[in-house]
């Protein structure tokens, strides 16, 4: 399984496509492409996916299908395999749904990426999606665990079945690294800047707290997308991230 870690602040950018039409993506794309590492492609955009996915590609960015997956083993694996002939870059699934569906998964997309000589995604298993909180997980999911625990067993089963990261909140990152090793890769959703509204979700985080917590890359939308001046919005988030990556480093 390749690991692919980013190795500048712009890489670490995924920006949302939430948008309806494959004419508002491409606008975007043309617009940002400079700006950002990944686009990505969820289920507002589904009916464009492949589409969508081939005109990223032609302006030479990456793309992640997050269309978190969750189905018996033989349908997900099958509808992965379809992605490495796409040459997806990063594409996500439940971990609930069980290791024998993400085992099945890497085998599957593993063997195809050889066959057709497709280079090998990075597969990411959802934790716990960012609008979910503890009343949310223990009233209406009737799981007895913290967030934290919960997070970390659901990335741990993820790691043993072979996927190569995790989609979780920055606030879970360090539970998930003592757990799984600096190799693995998260995804952080929800990121916030301070200047931003949080909309719907709820446990967001800044670009400097995501930096800080270990995350590898982070997904925004709103914040950029409906902003007046979206390149100066990315601009931001992006001296954000330099700035936390300095303090990191231990420069100043």
């Amino acid at each position: 399984m390749a690991v692919s870690k980013p190795k500048c602040a712009k890489e670490r950018i995924i920006l949302a496509l939430d948008v309806d039409t494959i004419e508002e993506a491409e606008k975007l794309v043309v617009e940002l492409k400079d700006y950002v590492g990944f686009f990505k492609i969820g289920l507002q955009l589904q009916s464009f996916g492949f589409e969508a996915s081939e005109m990223i590609k032609s302006y030479g960015s990456k793309v992640f299908y997050d269309m978190k997956f969750h189905d018996i083993p033989n349908t997900v694996a099958r509808a992965s395999a379809n992605l490495v002939k796409r040459g997806i870059d990063f594409f996500d699934l439940h971990i609930k749904g069980g290791s024998k569906m993400m085992s099945a998964t890497v085998k599957l997309a593993n063997e195809t990426a050889k066959r057709y000589g497709m280079p090998m995604p990075t597969i990411l298993g959802v934790t716990l999606l960012s609008s979910f909180g503890q009343r949310t997980l223990t009233q209406e999911l009737n799981v007895n665990m913290s967030i934290d625990e919960y997070v970390s067993r659901l990335a741990r089963t993820a790691y043993d079945s072979g996927l190569t990261g995790v989609v979780a909140s920055a606030s879970e990152a360090p539970i998930i690294r003592e757990e799984c090793g600096e190799d693995f890769i998260i995804v952080c959703p929800a990121v916030r800047p301070t200047w931003s509204v949080v909309n719907d979700q709820v446990r967001v985080v800044t670009p400097s707290n995501a930096v800080k917590s270990g995350v590898d890359y982070m997904v925004v939308g709103r914040p950029v997308t409906n902003s007046e001046n979206r390149v100066e919005a990315l601009q931001l988030i992006t001296q954000e991230i330099e700035d936390a990556m300095t303090i990191e480093a231990g420069i100043l």
